[in-house]
């Protein structure tokens, strides 16, 4: 899988290499981390882009993260294509563990599913929470599921 930053820069480094650089980084220098990981994807004509961001959440101190894409031709309900993205972050998070576990930071896994029923992502949203909670991740869905809805929205625009 290939790694980027926001501003495009591809890692040098195996993801886990450079999520435990970066936190060791932000824990000599004294930042307390969150770490947020989502998945978005958009239809566009015959393929679906996928992205999948970890976001470092300093307290108080911004956040920075890194974002891996991916292109599929495969057709996909909306049902499908949500879990499709819980999936993808799911991995990462289960990945990460044991490297947040050693640091003691807390995850969340953020699934950009809406729980108003009125929208069509909605039809995911408790296979979604089940599938997430069931891991032992926490789980957050729209709107407070930023690091999808808004940081991996804006790599699939």
């Amino acid at each position: 899988m290939t790694w980027k930053k926001f501003n495009g820069e591809i890692l040098g480094e195996d993801i886990l290499e450079e999520a435990n650089r970066v936190i060791a980084r932000e824990h000599e220098l004294g930042n307390h981390l969150k770490v947020c990981i989502g998945t978005d994807s958009q239809v566009k004509g015959n393929f679906i882009d996928f992205a999948t961001v970890i976001v470092f959440v300093r307290e108080k101190r911004g956040a920075f993260m890194f974002i891996h894409q991916e292109k599929t031709k495969e057709k996909m309900a909306i049902k499908t294509r949500m879990l499709a993205e819980v999936q993808r972050s799911i991995m990462v998070a289960y990945d990460l563990c044991p490297l947040l576990e050693r640091y003691e930071i807390d995850l969340e896994v953020h699934a950009d599913i809406n729980t108003n029923p009125q929208f069509k992502s909605n039809q995911a949203l408790h296979d979604a929470m089940g599938y997430i909670l069931g891991m032992g991740f926490v789980f957050k869905a729209k709107p407070e599921a930023f690091a999808s809805s808004a940081c991996a929205n804006k790599m699939v625009q």
